[in-house]
């Protein structure tokens, strides 16, 4: 039997992966680091883990091949993109890459960081509880997912599309059960410009996390849901529909809605 340890953190610079370590076994999570994808892998065959750290630019293979091999091989544990190279479209391939959860941009905090890393693993464990529950004679659904008709970018938020043209958007009920609820949000304003795989929101979870929602569409913002953000509960409660954050005019919907997923 394998043995089963927390974090395998995967970057070819060694400060980097102490950091990780540092931060981790402070926290009581043990972690180990491989300085480049082949030696995750090997490190994958002789263990277990219940997420991985990944870094985008490496040698050898990359992070999103890493992913693809992770996926030839049926690894289902979550990942977490890292990178120094925090450009747009590194931020949305790592969301919609089969196996990534999340994505945090070099440098971090250890705060930053921790959150990240605790939102993760919570992300990690419901999907495993939502796929046993798939299973006959399960018990009920871990988490609700989007609704067929939306767009999703990776687990952390969604765009409808409306008949004019605009779009609602708005975060994941599976994205807010990991963060383990909401206690504020800070919105935006109309009028202001939205950037795909960029924060649109910060979100305060009742023990004083910060998390950043990445934003799914890029376009202006036409009206802001003020009823979700005086009552951050109606988005807990009902995130897909009365719950939405924003109501935008894409600016380049079908460029952006290429990278998402239903």
């Amino acid at each position: 039997m394998k043995q089963i340890q927390d974090i395998l953190v995967i970057d070819d610079e060694p400060m980097v992966t102490r950091v990780v370590i540092k931060v981790c076994t402070a926290e009581g999570m043990t972690a180990t680091a491989a300085n480049h994808a082949n030696d995750a892998l090997r490190c994958l065959d002789e263990g277990e883990f219940r997420l991985i750290l990944c870094d985008i630019m490496m040698p050898e293979l990359n992070g999103f091949q890493f992913l693809e091999e992770l996926s030839k091989r049926g690894v289902q544990t979550p990942v977490v993109m890292m990178t120094g190279y925090s450009t747009v479209e590194n931020a949305v391939r790592s969301l919609t890459s089969t196996g990534a959860v999340d994505y945090i941009p070099k440098p971090f905090t250890a705060d930053e960081l921790l959150i990240v890393i605790r939102r993760s693993l919570r992300c990690g464990m419901l999907l495993n509880e939502a796929e046993s529950a798939s299973l006959p004679r399960s018990g009920a659904m871990s988490y609700v997912p989007c609704p067929a008709n939306y767009h999703r970018l990776g687990y952390a938020s969604w765009a409808l599309m409306e008949d004019k043209g605009t779009a609602l958007i708005g975060v994941s009920d599976l994205f807010l059960r990991a963060a383990e609820g909401i206690k504020a949000f800070e919105l935006s304003l109309p009028g202001e410009d939205l950037l795909q795989g960029i924060p649109c929101t910060e979100m305060t979870s009742p023990d004083g996390s910060i998390h950043n929602i990445m934003c799914p569409l890029s376009g202006r913002i036409l009206e802001v849901n003020t009823q979700a953000q005086s009552d951050p509960s109606l988005v807990e409660r009902d995130p897909y529909f009365r719950g939405w954050l924003y109501r935008i005019l894409p600016s380049n919907p079908a460029s952006d809605l290429q990278w998402l997923s239903f």
